[in-house]
């Protein structure tokens, strides 16, 4: 029997028990299967903070789009370059105009799109487009890669930069980084191995990045903390002293650095897994705090000590 020949509560309760990938790969099925997920899925799809477009850790897959802290069967798709001209398994859909490669994982059943190598740049775009008019734009879409490969430019879609190599080399020469921040937006995300921050200008635009994982082979934990104005950072240091971090929070609840930190989590950040918190005087903000051996983490909230102990409840 046609799924469409249901009622729509019928149609809604079987969408409701359908996992997102599912529903992702049934609106390629038509222009009305699509509008009837959108308006049946719509309060489903704005709980959903963000949507990420990152590397893959599939072997021969490049990209992955996935919404944080799912398991991996609950990946949307991946992406891939095409590398062998052979049709077989390949299924063709249409991405916003564009006619697209597709074949399903074998593991986990989510959709795997693939485009031609001279094609990425237009393959993302199109994919891209189609995320925004499924899930809307109250979703925050991130794009995450390495600062010196291919970044597409695109309406809704949040820049999460890499500025290192992967095999854990600290970073000493700042000078390109320095110049490719202060001309690109202010970034949502970032992770580095820094030698220091003090080679960064205290005005840099790389202090304003939203969220930041930095690992940092000095005890340079300090300059760091005075100058940031992100929402969260998550610090990794082998030479630190506890007493830096005593006095940057006391600063914090004094109100000292009340310029700072102003804008507090949203949904699309990732979470401190920890319930102590410090608050500040002068407007019951709380800040997430966690120290776990080389690790510092510190977030604040746009909330107050009652609205985040109801939360955490």
């Amino acid at each position: 029997m046609k799924l469409s020949t249901f009622p729509y509560g019928v149609q809604k309760e079987i969408f409701d028990n359908m996992k997102i990938p599912n529903l992702f790969l049934l609106s390629f099925v038509s222009k009305n299967m699509k509008k009837l997920i959108k308006s049946s899925q719509m309060t489903r799809f704005k709980s959903i903070s963000h949507i990420v477009n990152g590397k893959s850790i599939s072997p021969g897959i490049d990209r992955r789009i996935y919404i944080p802290f799912m398991t991996m069967a609950d990946n949307i798709m991946e992406i891939s370059e095409r590398r062998e001209e052979t049709k077989n398994d390949y299924f063709q859909l249409n991405v916003s105009g564009k006619t697209m490669d597709f074949r399903l994982s074998n593991q986990y059943k989510f959709a795997e799109a693939y485009f031609h190598p001279l094609d990425k740049e237009a393959a993302i775009e199109s994919i891209h487009n189609y995320l925004v008019d499924i899930f809307g734009d109250t979703v925050d879409y991130q794009y995450v890669e390495h600062y010196k490969k291919f970044v597409p430019h695109l309406p809704k879609l949040s820049l999460c930069h890499s500025f290192w190599s992967g095999n854990g080399e600290r970073i000493r020469d700042i000078k390109p980084i320095e110049e490719y921040i202060a001309s690109s937006p202010v970034l949502k995300r970032t992770n580095m191995n820094l030698d220091t921050p003090d080679l960064f200008n205290p005005e840099s635009k790389f202090y304003q990045i939203e969220s930041i994982y930095l690992t940092l082979y000095t005890n340079t934990v300090p300059t760091f903390l005075r100058h940031f104005q992100g929402r969260q950072a998550f610090l990794t240091c082998y030479k630190w002293e506890i007493l830096d971090l005593i006095e940057f929070m006391n600063r914090w609840k004094s109100g000292e650095e009340c310029r700072k930190y102003k804008i507090g989590f949203h949904p699309n950040t990732d979470p401190i897994i920890s319930h102590s918190y410090v608050v500040r005087k002068t407007d019951n903000r709380v800040a997430s705090v966690s120290i776990q051996k080389e690790a510092f983490c510190f977030g604040v909230w746009n909330k107050t000590e009652e609205q985040f102990l109801r939360m955490v409840a």
